[in-house]
C-alpha cells in the first residue's frame, strides 16, 4: 500500500474507533521487524510494517496521521525499537538489539515521529545493551535523557505493560514499577490484572505513589508535569496551567 491508501485505512478504521467511543489508539509500531510473530520469542512479527527502515516510517506516519484525522490519538511504540529484541517481554526477560547499533537504525523512526510531531510514545520493558540494564520503561537514561533531552520530545509518555514478566523479573511489581516509571519521566502508566484484581490494584497502585511523593521518593512536580502531559494531549481546558 502506499502511504495515502494507508492514511485513508487508518483514517476509516479512526472513525470508527471514534464512533464507539474510543480516542487512542496503542499503534503504530515503528518497530523494524521482517520475523514470524508475534509469539512468544518475537514480540512484532506482522504488527511491524517492515524490516526495513525508510518503509517502516513511511507507512508508520501514513497510519499516525490517519489516526489523528479522525480524531484518535496515535501511540507509537515500542520506544527504543522493540525490533530484533530477544523474547517478547510479556512473558519473558528480553533485550533490544545493543545501543550502538540500535540508535543507527532502529531508533530512526522514532526519531522521524518526534520531528513530524506524533503526540504520544510508548517505551517498551526490553532492556537496551549498552544504555540500561533495567526495562526502558523503567530508565531515566531511555526516557529522560535519550527520548525527552536528546530527541527533544515533549508529549505523552506512557509505558508498556507493567504486568509484563520481563518487569516482575526485574523485581517490580505493579505499585513499585509506577513510581519508578514515573521518576525515569514516564506519565501514564499501562498495567493489566483480572477483573476481580483491577480495582485493589490501582488503589493500592495509587497509594503507592502519593506515599512516594509523602517520602519525597517522587516529586510532586515530576506528578503534576506528568498530569499536566496526559491532559495536553486530551485537549483539556486545563492543558495551559502553570505548574508551580
Amino acid at each position: 500500500m502506499t502511504p495515502r491508501q494507508i492514511r485513508r485505512l487508518a483514517h476509516r478504521a479512526g472513525l470508527r474507533m471514534r464512533a464507539a467511543g474510543v480516542t487512542m489508539d496503542l499503534a503504530p509500531v515503528l518497530d523494524l521487524d521482517g520475523r514470524p510473530g508475534p509469539s512468544a520469542t518475537n514480540p512484532d512479527g506482522t504488527r511491524s510494517f517492515s524490516p526495513h527502515r525508510r518503509v517502516a516510517t513511511r507507512a508508520g506516519l501514513a497510519f499516525a496521521a490517519g489516526l489523528r484525522r479522525a480524531g484518535v490519538v496515535p501511540v507509537v511504540k515500542h520506544f527504543p525499537g522493540l525490533g530484533g529484541a530477544t523474547a517478547n517481554t510479556d512473558v519473558a526477560p528480553a533485550q533490544t538489539k545493543p545501543w550502538s547499533r540500535l540508535r543507527r537504525r532502529g531508533l530512526l523512526p522514532f526519531v522521524a515521529a518526534v520531528h513530524a510531531g506524533l503526540p504520544a510514545v510508548m517505551v517498551a520493558n526490553a532492556s537496551v545493551p549498552g544504555l540500561t540494564s533495567m526495562p526502558a520503561s523503567l530508565s531515566r537514561a531511555v526516557i529522560a535523557r535519550v527520548l525527552r533531552h536528546r530527541l527533544g520530545f515533549s508529549g505523552l509518555v506512557m509505558t508498556d505493560s507493567l504486568s509484563a514478566v520481563a518487569v516482575r523479573d526485574a523485581g517490580f511489581g505493579v505499585p513499585r514499577a509506577s513510581v519508578h516509571a514515573l521518576r525515569a519521566g514516564a506519565d501514564m502508566v499501562l498495567y493489566g490484572a483480572a477483573p476481580g484484581r483491577v480495582g485493589p490494584l490501582t488503589r493500592r497502585t495509587v497509594q503507592t505513589m502519593v506515599s512516594a511523593v509523602r517520602n519525597r521518593h517522587l516529586t510532586r512536580r515530576r506528578l503534576q508535569a506528568a498530569a499536566l502531559h496526559v491532559l495536553r494531549v486530551k485537549h483539556a481546558d486545563l492543558c495551559t496551567a502553570t505548574i508551580r
